[in-house]
């Protein structure tokens, strides 16, 4: 008889739990390429932090490139997560703008403490290439999501409502990351409400 947190079969918790080598390859070159630079983490390094082979990584990700775009994948799902959690909160459309602006102070305070990821990695990769058409695609998406936003919720110009927004993330991005990320959040809510409220 197995007793009480130890499955029967004989395997262990934390062995059921484990994530699948592709889960800890990302998840080592998230916070490596987040936390010190995408250039400055070699794939050996990355290799070693997940524990698995070579020939693993390569299999599953075919090669570093291949991998930055997995990781700049997930960071546009985290964002993504932000508005789809304010769409299922509220559909009144000024409230969830509202919310999307909570939401993305949020992320500053506490998820992206060192700037916004997809910034950072266009200063790595400054030519044109897979990498840059990825972060295009998010801003695109980005910019014109707050765009379609500001219009349901019946704003004037919603184009340059988005402009303006997404300006000031990127702004509360950086300086969140060069001063305190407290000290710039409630500027960028007071700001983004302000911009929100004079095209109402």
């Amino acid at each position: 008889m197995s007793t009480i947190g130890t499955p029967a079969t004989g395997t262990t918790t934390s062995d059921t739990a484990r994530p699948s080598a592709r889960q800890r390859l990302l998840d080592a070159a998230t916070r490596l390429f987040y936390g010190e630079g995408i250039h400055s983490v070699g794939v050996d390094r990355i290799i070693d932090e997940a524990g698995v082979t070579r020939a693993t990584m390569y299999k599953q990700f075919a090669g570093k490139e291949g991998l930055v775009l997995a990781y700049l994948h997930g960071e546009d799902e985290v964002i993504r997560t932000v508005f789809a959690a304010a769409g299922e909160a509220t559909s009144d459309p000024s409230r969830l703008l509202d919310l999307v602006v909570e939401g993305i102070a949020a992320d500053i305070r506490d998820r992206h403490t060192r700037g916004c990821p997809f910034i950072n990695a266009a200063a790595e990769y400054p030519d044109d290439g897979p990498v840059r058409a990825l972060i295009a695609e998010h801003r695109t998406w980005f910019r014109q999501t707050l765009a379609d936003l500001a219009a349901a919720a019946g704003l004037r110009d919603p184009d340059e409502v988005a402009g303006a927004l997404v300006l000031l993330r990127d702004a509360a991005m950086v300086g969140g990351y060069l001063d305190r990320p407290e000290t710039v959040v409630g500027t960028f809510q007071s700001t983004a409400h302000t911009v929100i409220d004079t095209h109402r």
